[in-house]
C-alpha cells in the first residue's frame, strides 16, 4: 500500500503497483483502511488496569503497567513455575514483534506456552506440509495463477476472503478461456459460481474426495510412476487405501456426483500444469492435516509441484501468519522451522540466543491453553493483537477460563473488543499505519513495512511493550538476561531473526533491510542474491531421505453428527468486506453497508419446512448453546445445511455470538480446532415484540453506551449503520412495560422528540427526532413498518413526506435498498434499474461506476445481470 499523509492523519491508500503480491489491488477492505484510522475513542490510547474484576479499567501511565506487567509474571513464574504464564498472540503482528515475544517466553520466562490465532486457520496447512513436503513451505507463487491450466480451489471463497488473487484469476482465466476451474465446496459461493464445476461435498468429507480423485486417476493411467518412484516414499500403502475409494463410494460420503468426480480427476489428472488454492474449508477441521495431505497427494503422484503454474497452494488469511511461523512464535514450533520437540534444535537455537537452554515440556497451543487456564494451571495469560473472547471456539468455556484466570494482559490498539471486558491490565498497542517491520505472505515473499504515522497517545509497537517487559522482568527473576533486550530499533530484532533462518530451508539470512529497500520485497529461501519462486523443482525434499511422502490417510467423520435433535449441519465464514472480528473493519462507515446484521442461511426447502418467513426471527442451537438470527433464504446452501457468517461477537449482539455455537473439537496433529462443522438445529424464534432505534453520533461511542441493552432481549444488535451512527434492534416474546420502554427512549435520546405516537399499553412507541435539517434519531417500538423509509433517511437519503403519517402506516415510505459496490456506494436498487434499461456488466461499469474499484461485488452483479431474463419471461 501507499499512504497519503497529512499533518500526521492519513487521507488515503492506494495499492502500490510496484509491489509484485498485488500489482496496485486492493480489496474493499484494503480501500477502506484510511477510514479504520482512528485517535479518538476507538483506540486504546493509555495504559489501563483494575484491581478487582468488578472494578472498570481505568487509564494508568505506562510505566507503571509494565511494571505491573512484569510483577505479576514473575510472581505466577516464582509461586508455580514457568508454565504458569501463557503467551497468545496474532498473524497480525509484524515479524520482528514475534521474534521478542519469542524470546521473552522461551529464553527468559522458560515456557514454551506460546501460541498464535494462526492455529486456528493455518496449523493443519503446517502440519500437511511437515507430514508430506517435510516442510511448512508453499511451493508455489502467485504467478503461477496465470500459468495454470486447471486450477482446483477447497475450501475456499476466493471471491471474498482473497478478491485480490480472484481478480488474478479471472483475468487469467480470461485470457485463456481453456483453463478449467474446479471448487469444493458445500456451498455454491461466488467463487463456485465461477467454477467449471462445482463439487458440493458434505462438510468434512474432503479426504474422500480427493482419495476418490487419485483412485481415478490411477485406473485411468494419469499418474507420473516415474516422478513417484524417484522422489517419493510410501505410495503403495497409499495406493492400497485408495483402492476403496471408487468414486460411488466417495458419492456415498460426499454427497457429490461419481461423474463429476471423475471430470475433475481427469481435468487435474490431463493438465499440463494443476495448481491447488485452499484455506479454513479443509484446516478447520478435527481431520485438518488429513485434509491437506490427501491433496498434496493429487500433485506427488503427478509430479504437479516444483514448476510453473503447479503445486499445491496454501492461502493464509492473516497479513502476518507466514512470519509468525518464520519466527516460531507457536507452541508446535521455533524460530527458522525448528522443532521444540528437538534437542538438537532447542540447542541451537538456546546458542543463537546466548542462553545455556530452552525448555523443553511441550507448550499449550491456542484451545489447550485455555483449557489450561481454566484449570488453574495457568495462572498469567498475555493476549496481544487477537480477540479470543469472540474468535475462539466455545464461547463459554472461552470466557469461564478467562474468568479464571489470576491476571489477563491485553495488549490492543482497538477499544471494541470482546476481549477487554476480561482484561486486568491493557497495555496501548500501536497498529497500521504506526509501525515499521516485515511481513511474510503466502507465496513467502518478506515485504518491509514502514510507519506512515506517530502511533496516539501512549500507543507503541508490540515489540518494544514485550521488549520493555522483558527488562522489567529480567530484573526480578533473570538480571543477567536483561541484556538479551537491547534491540534499539526493528532492525536489529529483524537482523538477529535473520541469522536463525541461515542454513535452514527457509534461509533468508542475506535479505537485510538494505536489501529489501532497494531489491524490493522477496520470497525465500534468499540465497545467492536472488529469490526462490519455486520450490522442489529438483525434486528435492527436506525430509531425512530427500523424498517427498505419501501418508496413509482415510475419511473419518466429523467430531459430531447430525441427529434427530441437531439434524443441520452448520458451517460459518467469511463475508466480503469484513475481517476476522471487526475490530477494525466495522469503524468503516461503507464497509458495513452490504451486509448490516449477522443471519443464518438456510435452503429454501428447510425454511418452508420450519415454517420461516424470510427476515423472520430464529433460534439457531448447537450442543454448546444458542443464538437468535434472522433467516434468509439461501439456494446457495443445500437442503439440510445452514450457514453464519463468523464476523459477529457479543460486541454487536445479544449471547455469546456466533462462537458461542461452534466445536472446539481440534486435529490431533495441528490441534486446530473444527470451526467449520456442527450439528445444529433451527426453530421460530416466537419474538411477537421488535423494537428498532438509529441514532446519530460516533459508532464506537454509542455501540459501548448502548451495549447494556444487549443484555436485556432474546434478540438484539448494535450495528454501525446509516451516515454516522447506529442501529439498535430488539426483539422479546412479549412487549415490555410502559418504564421500560421509557427507558430506551432515553437511552436513544428520544426523551423530548419532534413527532412521537405511543401506545404503552400494546408495547407502542414511536419517535422521530430531527437535528441540523436530518435525522437525529429514531424509535420504532411495535410496529416497524417506518423502518426501512427512516433507515435511508439516517443514510443520507431525502426525509420522507408526511412523517407522521408515515408512523401511523398511513403512508408507504422510500425503500430502503443494501448497497452493492461499497467502493462507489451503489446500491442494489440503482443496478438492478441499470439492468432494466438494458445495460450489461460494462454499462453498468460506465454508467454506475461499481465493479471499478476493488471488483469484489462484480460477481454479486453478474448474478443480478444472470436473472434478467427470467424477470423478461415472468412479464
Amino acid at each position: 500500500m501507499r499512504v497519503q499523509v497529512r499533518d500526521g492523519a492519513v487521507l488515503g491508500v492506494r495499492g502500490d503497483e510496484s509491489h509484485p503480491a498485488n500489482r496496485g489491488r486492493l480489496c474493499s477492505k484494503g480501500l477502506a483502511l484510511a477510514d479504520t484510522v482512528r485517535r479518538d475513542g476507538a483506540r486504546v490510547l493509555a495504559a489501563q488496569w483494575r484491581a478487582n474484576r468488578a472494578d472498570p479499567l481505568r487509564d494508568i501511565g505506562l510505566e507503571q503497567a509494565l511494571d505491573l506487567a512484569a510483577d505479576k509474571l514473575a510472581g505466577a513464574i516464582a509461586a508455580h513455575g514457568p508454565d504458569a504464564v501463557g503467551f497468545y498472540l496474532s498473524g497480525q503482528l509484524l515479524t520482528e514483534d514475534y521474534a521478542i515475544f519469542n524470546k521473552l517466553a522461551r529464553a527468559l520466562a522458560g515456557t514454551n506456552n506460546i501460541d498464535t490465532n494462526s492455529r486456528l486457520c493455518m496449523s493443519s496447512a503446517v502440519s500437511g506440509y511437515k507430514r508430506t513436503l517435510g516442510a511448512d513451505a508453499p511451493p508455489a507463487c502467485y504467478e503461477d495463477l496465470e500459468l495454470a491450466d486447471t486450477v482446483l480451489i477447497a475450501g475456499s471463497n476466493m471471491a471474498y476472503a482473497h478478491p485480490v488473487l480472484f481478480r488474478r484469476l479471472e483475468a487469467a482465466r480470461a485470457s485463456r478461456p481453456g483453463m478449467k476451474v474446479i471448487v469444493a465446496d458445500p456451498r455454491r459461493t461466488d467463487t463456485a459460481a465461477f467454477a467449471d464445476l462445482h463439487l458440493p461435498l458434505a462438510p468434512g468429507s474432503d479426504v474422500a474426495l480427493f482419495n476418490a480423485m487419485l483412485h481415478v486417476m490411477l485406473r485411468e493411467g494419469l499418474v507420473d510412476h516415474g516422478y513417484i518412484a524417484r522422489h517419493t516414499e510410501g505410495f503403495e500403502t497409499l495406493r492400497t487405501r485408495v483402492e476403496e475409494y471408487t468414486p460411488a463410494a466417495a458419492q456415498r460420503i460426499c454427497g457429490v456426483p461419481a461423474k463429476d468426480i471423475v471430470q475433475a480427476a481427469r481435468w487435474f489428472g490431463e493438465a499440463g500444469a494443476a495448481l491447488s488454492l485452499y484455506t479454513m474449508g479443509l484446516n478447520q477441521s478435527v481431520a485438518g492435516t488429513d485434509k491437506n495431505a490427501a491433496l498434496i497427494h493429487l500433485h506427488l503422484a503427478t509430479g504437479q509441484i516444483g514448476r510453473p503454474g503447479a503445486g499445491p497452494f496454501s492461502l493464509t488469511g492473516q497479513p502476518n501468519a507466514m512470519g509468525g511461523r518464520e519466527a516460531g512464535g507457536m507452541a508446535t514450533l521455533l524460530p527458522g522451522h525448528r522443532d521444540p520437540a528437538s534437542p538438537a534444535d532447542r540447542a541451537e537455537v538456546a546458542a543463537l540466543w546466548g542462553v545455556d537452554s530452552l525448555p523443553d515440556a511441550p507448550g499449550a497451543t491456542a484451545l489447550d491453553m485455555f483449557d489450561a487456564v481454566l484449570a488453574g494451571h495457568i495462572k498469567v495469560l498475555w493476549i496481544a493483537a487477537t480477540n479470543p473472547a469472540q474468535s475462539l471456539p466455545d464461547q463459554a468455556r472461552v470466557r469461564a477460563a478467562l474468568e479464571r484466570a489470576e491476571f489477563v494482559i491485553v495488549q490492543e490498539a482497538f477499544a471494541g473488543t470482546e476481549t477487554l471486558a476480561y482484561a486486568d491490565l491493557v497495555l496501548p498497542a500501536a497498529t497500521w499505519p504506526e509501525k515499521s517491520g516485515t511481513v511474510t505472505n503466502s507465496e513467502r515473499r518478506v515485504s518491509r513495512v514502514r510507519a506512515a504515522i506517530a502511533p496516539p497517545g501512549d500507543a507503541q509497537p508490540d515489540w518494544r511493550l514485550a521488549q520493555a517487559v522483558a527488562r522489567r522482568l529480567a530484573a526480578r527473576i533473570a538480571p543477567a538476561k536483561a541484556a538479551l533486550f537491547g534491540y534499539r530499533d526493528e532492525s536489529e530484532v529483524y537482523a538477529e531473526h535473520v541469522r536463525m533462518t541461515a542454513g535452514r530451508d527457509l534461509d533468508y539470512s542475506a535479505l537485510d533491510y538494505d536489501v529489501l529497500a532497494q531489491r524490493g520485497p522477496q520470497q525465500w529461501p534468499y540465497r545467492q542474491g536472488e529469490g526462490t519462486a519455486r520450490l522442489y523443482a529438483d525434486g528435492v525434499f527436506p525430509t531425512p531421505s530427500g523424498r517427498a511422502r505419501f501418508v496413509d490417510v482415510a475419511w473419518r467423520p466429523t467430531a459430531e453428527t447430525v441427529s434427530a435433535e441437531f439434524p443441520l449441519q452448520l458451517t460459518t465464514g467469511r463475508l466480503r468486506d469484513h475481517w476476522h472480528t471487526m475490530a477494525r473493519t466495522s469503524l468503516a462507515r461503507a464497509l458495513t453497508q452490504h451486509v448490516e446484521e449477522p443471519w443464518v442461511s438456510l435452503h429454501p426447502e428447510d425454511m418452508r419446512r420450519l415454517k420461516l418467513e424470510p427476515g423472520a426471527l430464529t433460534r439457531l442451537h448447537t450442543p454448546r448453546g444458542s443464538l437468535v438470527l434472522p433467516a434468509q433464504a439461501d439456494d446457495a446452501v443445500q437442503p439440510g445445511h445452514a450457514f453464519v457468517p463468523m464476523h459477529w461477537g457479543s460486541g454487536y449482539m445479544a449471547g455469546l455470538g456466533v462462537n458461542g455455537l461452534t466445536h472446539s473439537a481440534a486435529d490431533p496433529i495441528s490441534r486446530q480446532p473444527e470451526l467449520k462443522f456442527s450439528a445444529a438445529r433451527a426453530e421460530p424464534a416466537g419474538l411477537a415484540w421488535q423494537a428498532a432505534g438509529w441514532l446519530q453520533g460516533d459508532a464506537m461511542a454509542l455501540r459501548a453506551r448502548l451495549a447494556p441493552w444487549l443484555r436485556r432481549f432474546d434478540y438484539a444488535v448494535v450495528l454501525p449503520a446509516g451516515a454516522d451512527g447506529v442501529r439498535l434492534r430488539l426483539a422479546s416474546r412479549a412487549a415490555p412495560g410502559a418504564a421500560l420502554l421509557d427507558e430506551l427512549a432515553d437511552a436513544l435520546t428520544l426523551g423530548r422528540a419532534d413527532v412521537a405516537f405511543d401506545d404503552p399499553s400494546r408495547g407502542y412507541m414511536r419517535r422521530v427526532a430531527g437535528g441540523q435539517g436530518g435525522l437525529r434519531a429514531f424509535l420504532l417500538a411495535g410496529d416497524l413498518r417506518a423502518q426501512d423509509a427512516l433507515l435511508a433517511w439516517a443514510a443520507g437519503g431525502d426525509a420522507p413526506a408526511g412523517i407522521a403519517a408515515l408512523l401511523m402506516g398511513r403512508a408507504a415510505g422510500a425503500a430502503r435498498s443494501r448497497t452493492i459496490c461499497v467502493c462507489n456506494g451503489v446500491s442494489e436498487a440503482a443496478i438492478l434499474g441499470g439492468i432494466g434499461r438494458g445495460c450489461d456488466l460494462a454499462a453498468l461499469k460506465a454508467t454506475l461506476g461499481c465493479g471499478t474499484g476493488c471488483g469484489s461485488c462484480v460477481p454479486e452483479i453478474q448474478s443480478l445481470l444472470a436473472r434478467r431474463p427470467a424477470a423478461h419471461a415472468l412479464a
